[in-house]
C-alpha cells in the first residue's frame, strides 16, 4: 500500500504514530474526505474486497464506498502504520426492533492502552474512537454514544442531544470475535445484488463536515449544520450528477 497517497487522499498532513491522538485524527479525516456511498451498485460497477482494487477505487479514483470497503481499507492503513486492528462482524439494528444477520456490517477494534471501537463505514455515526469498556455516555458534538454489554455482546447506542424528547437508539451489535476481510464477501455480494438489501433501493452519498454532514439521497440534497437542516429536491439526473461533483468531487 502507498501509505502516503492514502494519507494525502484523506488530507492528513501529520506524522502518524501509534497513538490515540493519531487514531482519532485519522478517523475524523477519513470521514470528512471519503464519503459513505453505494453508487457502484447503481451504476453496474462490481465491488471486490481485494485490497489493491479497494485502494484503486478509494485512493486513486477518489471514490467512497460502504462499510466493507471503507473499514476494510482503513484497517489496512492502520496496520501499515503499526496499529493492532481486529475486523468485527456487526449486526445492524432494524426498524422492527430486531438485528440483521451476521456480517451485515464491518467495524473495527483497535488496541492501544485501552480497546477502542473505530468505524469509518457506517455513515452518520461517531467520528472519534469509542472506548469499548466505558459504560457512561461518550459525547461527540451534538450526539452521545453509549456501549452496552450483555454477556459477550456489545451494543452501540446513539442519542441526538438537540432532540430533548429523543431516547437512545441502537445502531448495531457485535462480539470481539476476529474475522478476515474475505469472510465478509458473501454479505458484500448480497448487499450488491439482493432486492431485499436496502443498498439496492436507492443511491446514497454522504460525508461528515466540520459543521455536520452533507448527504445525497437519490434526488434529495441534505445539509446539516449542528441542529440546522436544509433539504433541497434536485430536479433531474443532471442536477444529481452536478451535486456529486460539487460536494463530493465524484464523477460517474
Amino acid at each position: 500500500m502507498d501509505t502516503n497517497a492514502y494519507l494525502e487522499r484523506i488530507h492528513y498532513h501529520g506524522t502518524p504514530g501509534v497513538t490515540l491522538n493519531t487514531l482519532a485524527e485519522l478517523q475524523v479525516a477519513h470521514m470528512r474526505a471519503v464519503p459513505f456511498e453505494n453508487l457502484a451498485i447503481h451504476y453496474q460497477q462490481p465491488i471486490s474486497l481485494d485490497n489493491d482494487r479497494l485502494f484503486q477505487k478509494i485512493v486513486r479514483n477518489r471514490r467512497g464506498g460502504f462499510c466493507y470497503e471503507l473499514n476494510g481499507l482503513f484497517a489496512h492503513l492502520l496496520q501499515e502504520i503499526g496499529f493492532s486492528v481486529t475486523l468485527l462482524s456487526a449486526e445492524v439494528y432494524q426498524k422492527d426492533d430486531t438485528f440483521g444477520p451476521a456480517f451485515d456490517h464491518l467495524t473495527l477494534l483497535v488496541e492501544l492502552d485501552d480497546i477502542f471501537l473505530v468505524d469509518v463505514g457506517f455513515g452518520d455515526s461517531f467520528t472519534q474512537p469509542l472506548r469499548l469498556q466505558q459504560r457512561s455516555p461518550q459525547v461527540q458534538g451534538t450526539t452521545a454514544y453509549q456501549i452496552e454489554q450483555v454477556g459477550d455482546i456489545y451494543i452501540v447506542h446513539q442519542k441526538k442531544l438537540e432532540e430533548p424528547d429523543g431516547g437512545w437508539e441502537p445502531q448495531y451489535r457485535f462480539t470481539q470475535q476476529a474475522w478476515q476481510l474475505a469472510d465478509f464477501s458473501p454479505m458484500c455480494h448480497y448487499h450488491q445484488t439482493s432486492p431485499e438489501s436496502h443498498f439496492t433501493h436507492k443511491r446514497i452519498c454522504s460525508r461528515a463536515t466540520a459543521e455536520g454532514r452533507i448527504t445525497l439521497s437519490d434526488q434529495r440534497l441534505i445539509v446539516t449544520e449542528g441542529a440546522s437542516r436544509m433539504e433541497t429536491i434536485l430536479p433531474s439526473e443532471a442536477a444529481f450528477l452536478q451535486a456529486l461533483q460539487a460536494y463530493f468531487s465524484i464523477q460517474i
